[in-house]
């Protein structure tokens, strides 16, 4: 299988960096409620449990913090003539290839979460069952710009142009 490096005649664009702000948000508001949780219910227990279940919450934390950094680091895409490049994963890679033609259509969504920080996922549907290509952590001016571009390049491909 090709690894996105294979494909070195274009530039590789990433995410924003508030893509990583904001997983790093959300793994510490999961962890507040982690702890909350396990303090109340070890709280019967001791002193000890608790000390003991909040160290291995911290040691599990940086752990955690440490993939969610790698998993953020590892989207890419790279815009083509004919194709549009996605490539992510951190033990397993992948790379999906669309071709421009292939795109039935492309919309940018952002939940709460996403416009707290101000990013915006662009996400390609295909003919294909199983597309699930999207690129997520895009500033919503990019995001804007990619769908634009990528619904004139698909239908500049589909009709053979």
């Amino acid at each position: 299988m090709a690894t996105p490096e294979a494909f070195d005649g274009g530039t590789w664009k990433g995410p924003s960096e508030r893509l990583w702000r904001m997983r790093i948000f959300q793994a510490l508001a999961s962890g507040v409620v982690l702890g909350l949780a396990l303090g109340f219910a070890l709280g019967t227990l001791g002193i000890a449990a608790g000390l003991g279940a909040g160290c291995g919450a911290f040691a599990l934390s940086v752990v955690w913090l440490r993939f969610l950094h790698r998993r953020v680091r590892a989207w890419r895409y790279q815009e083509r003539d004919d194709d549009l490049l996605v490539g992510r994963g951190v033990m397993f890679r992948r790379l999906s290839v669309i071709p421009y033609g292939r795109m039935q259509y492309v919309e940018v969504t952002a939940g709460p979460i996403e416009r707290l920080f101000g990013l915006a996922t662009v996400r390609m549907h295909t003919a294909a069952f199983a597309s699930d290509a999207r690129i997520p952590g895009l500033e919503p001016a990019e995001a804007a710009r990619l769908r634009d571009q990528l619904a004139a390049l698909g239908e500049a491909h589909a009709a053979g142009l």
